[in-house]
């Protein structure tokens, strides 16, 4: 499980009580039921307006990737793809069916399929590339409700202390609840920056963010199977994928392989 995401937007709200609180506010005086349910459900009701039931479902999911979601080791990986090219330099293509069932990526595992169904390279690309620009756009729907979500929560914000401001005016004849109620009022600005900030927008961000490393494995992979079926020396394909690799890992693999020659010797 990976909290890094709850860990940031804990803190963040944490240190705007806390900083609240060093004023003198007690966290009573940010507590609104009526704000709450004017910026959340509002912003909830607009950002489902511009999405499809359909696409909507996929915000559960994305949730659970977000915290749940395993790190893709492009290391090994990449170790994966060049081993599969030794068996295919040595056993040929077609003995690469026997390991389908060992490959645990769905991707990887249609690629190989089409390499040992003799599918062209030209052909193979093509429709490697079409899964990945699905997945893209699968991906991209769900950071994009929440960036919509996050410019909803503001205007909502809004929206409710004029509403909170419009119910103060009508209740002039009591000049003593003016104050608490004009600063009621406010809590709904303050809901709907915060949660924008401190809550939509880091999980938009996080979203793209995973998605990119998703993307970037899927690339390895698409490179890999070209690189393999065209029958490429199993050394050259790790050189050609390790440029994938951010310069620090590319100095551990490195280190590793000198380690590892060292050794043999």
């Amino acid at each position: 499980m990976d909290i890094a995401t709850l860990i940031g937007i804990t803190v963040g709200i944490a240190c705007l009580l806390l900083g609240f609180m060093l004023e003198g506010g007690t966290v009573a005086q940010l507590v609104a039921p009526s704000s709450f349910i004017i910026i959340f459900g509002g912003t909830l009701g607009a950002t489902m307006a511009g999405f499809s039931l359909h696409e909507v479902a996929v915000v559960p999911k994305a949730l659970r990737v977000i915290f749940f979601h395993r790190p893709i080791d492009e290391r090994a990986l990449i170790e994966q793809l060049v081993s599969l090219a030794e068996k295919a330099r040595r056993e040929g293509l077609l003995y690469l069916e026997n390991y389908l069932k060992e490959i645990e990526s769905p991707f990887l595992r249609k690629g190989i399929q089409l390499v040992v169904d003799g599918t062209e390279p030209e052909l193979v690309k093509s429709i490697m590339e079409t899964e990945l620009f699905a997945m893209q756009e699968r991906h991209r729907i769900a950071q994009e409700i929440f960036n919509q979500a996050g410019g909803y929560a503001p205007t909502m914000g809004i929206i409710g202390t004029v509403m909170g401001l419009i119910h103060v005016l009508s209740h002039l004849s009591s000049p003593e609840a003016l104050g608490p109620a004009i600063a009621m009022a406010f809590t709904a600005t303050l809901y709907g920056v915060s949660s924008a900030n401190l809550i939509f927008y880091p999980i938009a961000a996080r979203l793209k963010n995973l998605s990119a490393k998703e993307e970037l494995a899927h690339r390895i992979m698409l490179e890999g199977l070209l690189a393999l079926q065209a029958g490429n020396n199993p050394i050259l394909i790790r050189e050609r994928l390790t440029a994938f690799l951010s310069p620090r890992y590319r100095k551990q693999a490195a280190a590793e392989e000198g380690e590892e020659a060292y050794e043999a010797s």
